[in-house]
């Protein structure tokens, strides 16, 4: 009996399996592609934080605009310290004292919206008025919103949390 075939068909199988992961991990050519991933990764999400009032990325730049907007970035310090959203504030500046945001719509948001989604249902809860980002910064970046650094000056850099999540639009850089 000839063995060649199962070998073959092994050593193929292997060769996917070390490969196929790599494939995967590379981010979509265009930003088409890259913002229909953001969604469909939110929409998988979702579910965990079922009860978290959401805001678009589009109605979150239209505040922003009106100067009516108090973005809450839920994400890490290190994260923070590459990019913000304009005039972001961290969650525990927010809840130190949320009133003095009083007349501005409150949206927590991260890199997809995960944390921010499981921050802004915990809060609901708990009777404080905020919503979240779907699709996160990674959805306000493709909706047209810019990120600044810390300073306060734009930047085209933006923490992106992982490898899984490099979606930002092309023009942007992407670091996690």
């Amino acid at each position: 009996m000839d063995k060649r075939p199962a070998t073959l068909s092994l050593l193929l199988l292997v060769a996917a399996s070390l490969f196929f992961p790599i494939a995967c991990s590379r981010p979509p050519a265009d930003d088409a592609s890259r913002k229909a991933r953001v969604w469909a990764l939110y929409s998988g999400y979702k579910k965990d934080f079922p009860d978290a009032p959401e805001i678009t990325p589009e109605e979150a730049l239209t505040l922003w605009r009106q100067e009516k907007l108090v973005p809450i970035d839920t994400r890490s310090p290190e994260e923070q310290a590459v990019s913000t959203l304009p005039g972001a504030v961290s969650e525990p500046d927010y809840l130190a004292d949320p009133g003095r945001f009083a007349g501005k719509t409150a949206v927590t948001y991260c890199t997809i919206g995960y944390r921010s989604g499981v921050m802004a249902e915990k809060l609901t809860r708990q009777g404080v008025p905020v919503r979240n980002m779907a699709g996160g910064l990674l959805g306000w970046l493709h909706a047209g919103g810019i990120v600044v650094t810390p300073s306060g000056q734009p930047t085209r850099q933006v923490h992106v949390y992982g490898r899984s999540w490099n979606l930002a639009p092309l023009a942007y850089s992407s670091v996690w």
